[in-house]
């Protein structure tokens, strides 16, 4: 075979087309496809390869669905603000693995236009849907963490799995985050059992032995935001999410709270873990209730897809999302794709919605092409998105064509 760099021979090219979603616009699928046909039409004999990819926000149950042949289900559950409603996730039969996103039932899909109040959002919802997948028999949830809009630290999924909060007097606590604020003890007789993880509960405790099957809960994290302090939820992701100047240190209040009480009636402490602020503060629930792991969500996605093999055997790797910017290089996709990439000695290149022109960026890549340099408005960019995909990929592949 030729070199891929002869510009005569430009179509013995194997491009492998690997982004993110435009959030708001199109899946990571179809924006692997409008790239993909906007290549084609420069370089119509290139052989492509489209693998959609994730990091753990919205779009990952949907990427693994795809490549691992799972099929999707149905339970009954309760969004953020309480209302019910009939949650998705997907089904790897083979692997008897449950794959859900938070931000099924607690994204900002499901906050009202006119605002709303970050003190009432709870993932309950979460819990209701890991119940469900734990008594259909799964051995494994992998739960997407991006895209929500709580802060409540897993308290309310927590109590969709049994978990009991009492402040003094003996006096249960309801469901406000910021009720946690006078919590004093943590009952654990009512959890699911098939959700325990017996190693992680070391009080309060009455099953005379642990389940016999327990399951795995993967936090699939796409920030590295500890729990607390200045780059904690509240304060880093709250105000993302509507919190009010009066309510941040309330919510970190209340937080700090429940890590000192699940540190003493449960003996753990993962407050400071890199992740844990993830889904403002899921992914410390997640750890601290249900004994999960935390991982990177791409790392995750890219290890079921079997991507850097994939990566490996290419020429030209292109990758993208709705915003390059410098969040992107703190374990989004793109900038995971690039790495692997440059590890490879691999071009990468990227065909995005749109940049902030951040240095480390421009450096990451071999060539940025931003959609939004051929749209007026940010809402006609969006409006266009597939045509403005398509002629990013026409850019790039002419670009391949220059000596």
């Amino acid at each position: 075979m030729l070199a891929f760099q002869d510009a005569t021979y430009p179509y013995l090219m194997k491009i492998l087309i690997a982004p993110d979603k435009f959030k708001g616009a199109l899946t990571a699928r179809e924006v692997a496809h409008h790239i993909a046909t906007g290549i084609r039409e420069t370089l119509p004999a290139a052989e492509i390869e489209e693998v959609p990819v994730a990091d753990g926000g919205e779009g990952t149950a949907e990427v693994l669905c795809q490549a691992l042949g799972g099929s999707w289900s149905e339970c009954a559950a309760r969004d953020a603000f309480a209302r019910p409603v009939t949650a998705r996730y997907v089904w790897l039969p083979e692997h008897a693995t449950a794959v859900m996103q938070m931000s099924e039932v607690a994204g900002f899909r499901q906050a009202r236009p006119d605002g709303f109040d970050i003190g009432q959002a709870t993932t309950f919802g979460v819990g209701e849907m890991m119940v469900a997948a734990a008594r259909r028999g799964a051995r494994e949830i992998i739960a997407g963490l991006g895209g929500s809009v709580t802060n409540d630290g897993g308290y309310g999924m927590a109590r969709a799995l049994g978990f009991r909060f009492f402040a003094k007097g003996d006096r249960e606590l309801g469901e406000m985050v910021s009720d946690l604020r006078t919590l004093v003890r943590i009952d654990t007789s009512d959890v699911v059992e098939v959700l325990m993880r017996s190693t992680d509960l070391k009080k309060n405790r009455r099953l005379a032995q642990p389940p016999p099957q327990l399951v795995h809960v993967i936090a699939a994290a796409d920030v590295r935001n500890p729990l607390l302090g200045e780059n904690g939820a509240s304060r880093v992701f709250g105000p993302q999410k509507g919190a009010t100047p009066e309510q941040i240190p309330i919510l970190e209040e209340a937080l700090a709270r429940m890590v000192d009480v699940i540190a003493t009636d449960l003996g753990v402490d993962y407050r400071a873990t890199p992740g844990a602020g993830a889904a403002g503060g899921l992914a410390f629930g997640l750890m601290s209730f249900c004994g999960a792991s935390i991982r990177p969500g791409f790392e995750v996605v890219a290890e079921a897809i079997g991507l850097e093999n994939k990566i490996r055997s290419a020429d030209i790797i292109v990758t993208g999302e709705g915003s390059l910017d410098r969040q992107t290089l703190e374990g989004k996709a793109p900038a995971e794709v690039a790495r692997i990439g440059r590890r490879l000695g691999k071009r990468v290149f990227a065909v995005v919605g749109r940049s902030d022109g951040d240095a480390r960026l421009r450096e990451l890549f071999d060539g940025i092409y931003v959609a939004a340099d051929h749209a007026g408005s940010e809402a006609e960019s969006i409006a266009q998105s597939a045509e403005l995909l398509r002629e990013g990929g026409r850019e790039l592949a002419a670009s391949l064509l220059l000596p």
